[in-house]
């Protein structure tokens, strides 16, 4: 009897895991889920299908206080995506924290599914990242927008290399400044970015299209926001620099910061002494326009960059300064982020090859909705660079 009862138990503890199986089975919906499609199917091309599906984007950018169109912009595409995308962000102090930065792509890198990663800013570290990336995984592809780092090794570690044309920018935004009125043209920057191959070009390009106008350049030391002061420290500079300039130039005076963090306090100053602004640093209606006019955008327009360049327009225009201040129709540096990711999609799904070049600039034409040239900087037909539209707010 008691050999029965044990008999008896076994059997029933033996059926529990059936049990169990059997009413989670019943309790599932009717549509299962491609996990289970592809474990369970023994059709190879939907087994394929799922696996194609089964991937990673990674988003690298600055913080707000780095550049906050760009963050949004990663965040937007974290949105139209969701859980595909990945989005992490650079240390403030990149400069100084360049091993954060590396292993932080590296850790990105390592996520299982990861086909692409794009990069805005690629701040320093970010071709060592990739190098380091590169070591064990060439599958991925890289885009790195706006580098930091010269041409030459971006070029040779990045998939696509992409960035604002700086030489043409050169004397485009002198020439639209004397457009404008300008007599003498102030440049804003500090070593670590004059040190930058393509800045610093740019500032030469600047400095003989305002010998060519008879327009007196001058160039100004600013405290890196990277360094001990920060990026409140070197905002205060500008704060009280522009003033003191506009009193020793006069209003006819344009001015032209490197650094993102600085376009605020700049626009600020400049309506205020009723200078000249032809561009940011990276010429965008959202950038540091609406923080530095005081204007909210309804959730509804948010994207609209019609609505957007006319509320700027109703400002300068009720601070005086109609016909002296002006940016490109659509962002560069947010376009780059968004059309990055949706060209590491089709990547991804096998649409486009990591070398399809003009495939890339159809995707950012598209995303932007305007005006765009490009061109091969220096021959290297994987390091694109290009131009977007001009406005002026009048």
């Amino acid at each position: 009897m008691k050999k029965r009862k044990i008999a008896w138990l076994l059997a029933i503890i033996m059926l529990i895991p059936l049990m169990v199986a059997c009413n989670q089975q019943g309790n599932e919906p009717a549509d299962t889920s491609s996990e289970e499609q592809s474990t369970d199917s023994t059709d190879d091309e939907v087994a394929d299908d799922v696996a194609e599906s089964d991937y990673k984007i990674g988003v690298v950018t600055g913080t707000v206080s780095q550049g906050e169109e760009e963050f949004r912009a990663a965040e937007n595409v974290v949105e139209k995506y969701g859980d595909m995308v990945k989005h992490i962000t650079y240390p403030d102090r990149f400069a100084q924290e360049t091993e954060t930065t590396i292993s932080q792509v590296a850790s990105l890198a390592a996520e299982p599914g990861m086909k692409a990663i794009v990069i805005t800013q690629a701040v320093p570290g970010m071709v060592a990242a990739v190098e380091k990336v590169r070591e064990t995984n060439d599958e991925i592809l890289f885009i790195l927008g706006s580098p930091h780092e010269d041409p030459g090794p971006v070029g040779e570690r990045a998939d696509i290399a992409v960035d604002v044309d700086q030489i043409a920018r050169g004397k485009s935004i002198v020439e639209l400044a004397n457009k404008m009125g300008a007599e003498t043209f102030v440049h804003y920057s500090f070593p670590r970015h004059m040190q930058m191959e393509m800045l610093a070009a740019r500032r030469d390009e600047m400095k003989k299209a305002a010998e060519d106008l008879d327009m007196e350049f001058v160039e100004i030391d600013a405290p890196d926001p990277t360094g001990d002061a920060g990026v409140p420290g070197a905002q205060q500079f500008i704060h009280e620099d522009v003033p003191r300039q506009v009193q020793k130039y006069g209003e006819d005076t344009a001015f032209f910061s490197t650094n993102c963090s600085m376009q605020e306090p700049l626009i600020k100053q400049v309506l205020e002494t009723g200078a000249i602004f032809p561009e940011q640093c990276c010429p965008s209606p959202y950038h540091a326009y609406p923080g530095a006019l005081g204007i909210e955008i309804p959730e509804d327009k948010a994207g609209d960059y019609d609505y957007i360049l006319e509320a700027i327009a109703e400002k300068i225009n009720e601070g005086g300064g109609s016909g002296r201040f002006g940016t490109w129709v659509r962002p560069a540096n947010a376009t780059m982020i968004e059309a990055g990711a949706e060209f590491a999609k089709k990547y991804a799904e096998g649409e486009v090859e990591r070398d399809g070049y003009a495939d890339f600039e159809d995707v950012f034409r598209e995303t932007a909705n305007a005006d765009v040239n490009f061109r091969a900087y220096e021959g290297m037909d994987n390091y694109r660079v290009l131009t977007i539209e001009q406005y002026i707010f009048e």
